[in-house]
């Protein structure tokens, strides 16, 4: 290639170059550090939420000494009506005043908001999913040149499911956004907001989501 070929190849690149840096027409789609979500698929995850908002709410210097009163959900549903009874057993348990009635106590509101994704992308797997895949596929070629029964090949795959299979699950459409608050004298001393993921099929115990996305449980204020 002559000098003159090299020298417009280099000077076009270089202009290609020059007009591409840190410009856009449209800001450029980028992905967030990888981090992790919980799934709450029992009546048990509720008790671990309750016990968890228990011993924050009464840890709260603003709410120490002060009497409770967990107040009913407008809506009723069954994860209202079970995470209701959990808190107020959670909170009396670690010695908390709880009251019958919002006399002279701080109220205690729970909000519930179900949000269904109806267009997301494909998110990666587990992190070293495939790491492990690849491992158990080569461990399980070693009986087919070695050993005398294949069927022992599938030995080590199944050591490797039985390894991790119980720290994996799939992520889903549907979560559910938990938000406990507390207030007194239309003063909002405590607020404490969950995020989940939940089983499609169980979204109606926690609401169905609305045509925006989102329906509360309970309204405040």
């Amino acid at each position: 290639m002559s000098f003159r070929t090299w020298a417009i190849v280099c000077g076009a690149a270089a202009l290609s170059g020059c007009f591409g840096v840190n410009t856009s027409q449209a800001p450029l789609a980028t992905t967030y550090p990888a981090t992790t979500q919980q799934r709450m698929q029992a009546a048990y995850h509720w008790e671990v939420l309750a016990q968890h908002e228990a011993r924050a709410i009464m840890a709260d210097r603003r709410l120490d000494r002060r009497a409770l009163y967990i107040k009913p959900p407008e809506t009723e549903t069954a994860f209202s009506r079970g995470f209701r009874s959990l808190l107020t057993s959670e909170l009396v348990k670690q010695g908390a005043t709880v009251r019958t009635s919002d006399l002279g106590a701080a109220t205690v509101t729970f909000d519930v908001q179900v949000v269904a994704h109806r267009d997301r992308q494909p998110i990666r797997p587990p992190q070293g999913a495939l790491t492990a895949l690849a491992a158990g596929i080569a461990v399980a070629t070693i009986p087919f040149n070695h050993w005398r029964e294949p069927a022992l090949a599938l030995i080590p795959a199944a050591g490797l499911v039985d390894l991790f299979s119980g720290s994996w699950t799939s992520e889903s459409d549907e979560e559910v956004i938990i938000t406990v608050q507390a207030d007194e004298y239309q003063t909002l001393l405590y607020s404490s907001s969950n995020l989940y993921y939940i089983n499609p099929g169980d979204s109606g115990q926690y609401g169905q989501a609305s045509a925006a996305g989102q329906l509360k449980v309970s309204s405040q204020w």
